[in-house]
């Protein structure tokens, strides 16, 4: 393609995201490949890397990179968010909390969806009074929006009327 060497990375993970959104995951990942050399492992090409991977079920490379952009960048909750989902489905709720857990030192005054994560899985751990906890946080934090969110969520069906009958 004429011109694509000037291509900004910037430009390129913006394409990659857009990508992404409209499932076009091929697309998105072509975006990524054509990044110069010396920006592949930049923050923001990793964290597309994330979300392609996330999108694509790909939990071994999801996990790989999600935790190396956390470990070298602990502010992005969007890898935190991504190594944790992908080592739920990896290997364990159990991991996947402990991810979320180390997390919460980072995140955890602001992140409704690390909390409502965390609510989810102790609910599946069978920790009912620490998944309120987690979920009343990320109502707090989130709004009406985390609400709608848990009251449809199969991992939460064991606690549905409490959800219901929270403040």
């Amino acid at each position: 393609m004429p011109g694509s060497c000037n291509i900004s990375t910037a430009k390129r993970v913006t394409y990659a995201l857009g990508y992404i959104e409209l499932g076009l995951l091929t697309d998105a990942a072509g975006e990524l490949a054509a990044v110069a050399e010396e920006d592949r492992s930049s923050v923001p090409v990793r964290l597309a890397w994330v979300e392609i991977h996330l999108a694509a079920g790909h939990w071994e490379p999801l996990v790989a990179v999600a935790q190396a952009v956390a470990r070298a960048d602990p502010a992005q909750e969007r890898a935190w968010i991504g190594w944790a989902y992908g080592q739920r489905r990896l290997t364990s709720l159990a991991e996947a909390r402990q991810v979320l857990i180390e997390a919460v030192a980072h995140h955890g005054t602001k992140s409704a969806l690390l909390h409502y994560n965390l609510g989810c899985y102790e609910c599946q751990l069978g920790n009912m009074a620490m998944a309120k906890v987690r979920l009343r946080r990320a109502f707090k934090l989130g709004g009406r929006s985390m609400r709608a969110l848990a009251l449809n969520d199969s991992d939460l069906a064991p606690m549905r009327s409490e959800i219901e009958a929270m403040p």
